[in-house]
């Protein structure tokens, strides 16, 4: 399905980006994996796809919210793949802290990486989209940014971003055959989110549990292929943002 295409995805060493680079793997696309800290556990993920799924893989490490040294790496995976067709925009952090205490570095720390960064992946790529008259880019948002929530006003506002960015790039790129969407996971299960069985919102999702990584990877999967879709933010959340 994904046989010839190249994937970019940032923050895909582990949790929801692994599971979204396994799944591309899977129907076929070539894989250029994004990291910050952990190189091994990128390396592995990429060996992992080589082997088993039999596409070609390569790690990269970025810090996304350098502006040059993204414009510097998307010219090394060019480079290395040709050209790129699908960026993911998975890479986050959270700093979460009521906002009457937020320091100001936990705030910039956030929205550095979450928007701007995925401002800097898709201002670099978008000209190897346009070269190619056609691009896919998905940007992982969250139900936060769509509700907010408690303790979260720097991610949930890098969200509520990352939602208006999306809307724009697709209006923006449309007419060249480039599409622009987002993913809106809600509690998922991954070492980022922690042990959420006490907390109470968890207890009001419709569907009665937290997601998996796998259930992202597929919403992104699905945006892939779904030629006539842009600007759209697709929630995967079980129902608590209905």
């Amino acid at each position: 399905m994904l046989n010839k295409k190249t994937a970019i995805v940032t923050g895909g060493s582990r949790g929801i980006g692994k599971a979204i680079v396994y799944k591309l793997a899977s129907l076929g696309a070539d894989i250029a994996l994004i990291y910050a800290q952990n190189g091994e556990a990128a390396e592995e993920v990429c060996d992992i796809c080589r082997t088993q799924m039999g596409v070609s893989a390569k790690a990269y490490k970025c810090d996304v919210s350098d502006f040059n040294a993204v414009k510097e790496t998307v010219a090394s995976i060019k480079a290395d793949f040709g050209t790129v067709h699908i960026l993911v925009n998975n890479a986050g952090i959270t700093r979460d802290g009521l906002v009457v205490m937020m320091k100001e570095e936990d705030f910039d720390a956030v929205t550095d990486i979450n928007l701007k960064g995925s401002f800097n992946m898709i201002r670099h790529c978008s000209p190897l989209f346009l070269r190619n008259r056609e691009g896919v880019i998905i940007n992982i948002t969250s139900v936060s940014g769509m509700m907010g929530n408690a303790g979260q006003a720097n991610y949930s506002a890098s969200k509520a971003g990352l939602i208006g960015l999306t809307k724009s790039v697709a209006k923006e790129l449309a007419s060249k055959g480039i599409r622009c969407n987002a993913v809106a996971p809600g509690f998922i299960s991954t070492d980022m989110t922690g042990d959420q069985t006490e907390n109470p919102l968890v207890r009001m999702i419709p569907l009665g549990s937290m997601g998996k990584p796998e259930d992202v990877a597929d919403a992104v999967a699905f945006l892939a292929t779904a030629g006539y879709i842009t600007g759209e933010v697709l929630r995967v959340d079980g129902g608590i943002a209905i």
